[in-house]
């Protein structure tokens, strides 16, 4: 999402005089496309089962290769390593977060982290492992890169009646997703489906702007409100202290709201029409 979408900005000064990416430009202003794939990571190995994911990220060394452009905020791509471990990530500083008027400065990337914890405790791992931790240019969101299907058409995929979209629309009616672009919506060749780029999630007014309104007024599964029953457990319990680690106890309290909403109604969530329903660009 731009800043400009979010009115007007101060003058943004915010690393890009630190960060020497603009080889990323050749002369002719072409943006050179980063190939992941080719990054080398010695004898070291892809980690194997969340434990392993979570010592890489949180103790692995950062190598940072290349810019994400077309990001509103600083997002950086490279590798993670550690001795024997090596992935791709994503690095986002909080140093790079471009202010906005309806979102405290400096909390995206904390808003990423809550994104991943009440991913977690739903089970449905919608969004990819992450961690908050320092890196090259302070304390950021560092994120498992996740590489696409390539074959899938992503204006015809988000238009599907898949259960992974479905669980999607559900989560991000929980955090209330502001930005749920068809570009932050990850298949996988095994039929996952990844959700990224949670930063501005759980306003604590109605801001739900997503693709995923298929479902809309459409009674929720039953296990689906199975899920929600226990998230609203969680979220009176050690989830909701996890997150006042990184969100303000209103935010945390309109988060529960939503919960209870969705249980009282059972009932995907329709627009508001207090905030526009689609995200621009939609891709």
């Amino acid at each position: 999402m731009n800043a400009s979408e979010h009115g007007p900005q101060p003058d943004d000064e915010i690393l890009d005089d630190d960060l020497d990416y603009d080889e990323d430009l050749d002369g002719d202003d072409d943006v050179r496309t980063l190939d992941v794939t080719a990054l080398d990571h010695g004898d070291r190995r892809a980690p194997v089962g969340r434990a392993e994911v979570d010592t890489l990220l949180r103790d692995g060394e950062l190598d940072m290769e290349g810019r994400l452009l077309d990001a509103s905020n600083v997002t950086l791509v490279g590798a993670i390593r550690t001795q024997t471990l090596a992935a791709t990530c994503v690095y986002k500083p909080v140093a790079g977060e471009r202010p906005l008027w309806d979102f405290p400065d400096g909390t995206l990337a904390g808003r990423e982290i809550s994104a991943h914890l009440v991913s977690e405790a739903t089970g449905w791992s919608v969004v990819p492992p992450t961690v908050l931790r320092d890196g090259p240019f302070g304390r950021g969101m560092v994120q498992l890169w996740m590489d696409a299907d390539p074959s899938v058409d992503l204006a015809e995929f988000v238009r599907r009646d898949d259960p992974g979209l479905r669980r999607m629309a559900v989560f991000d009616a929980v955090v209330n997703n502001a930005d749920r672009k068809g570009g932050h919506i990850i298949p996988m060749t095994d039929g996952h489906v990844y959700g990224v780029d949670h930063g501005i999630c759980f306003s604590v007014d109605p801001k739900l702007r997503t693709l995923l309104w298929r479902w809309a007024g459409r009674p929720l599964l039953l296990e689906h409100v199975a899920v929600l029953e226990q998230l609203a457990e969680d979220l009176r319990g050690e989830l909701g202290e996890r997150l006042h680690e990184h969100l303000t106890r209103r935010e945390v309290r309109r988060t529960q709201q939503r919960v209870a909403d969705l249980l009282r109604t059972q009932l995907h969530p329709q627009p508001s029409g207090e905030w526009p329903a689609l995200p621009w660009p939609p891709f």
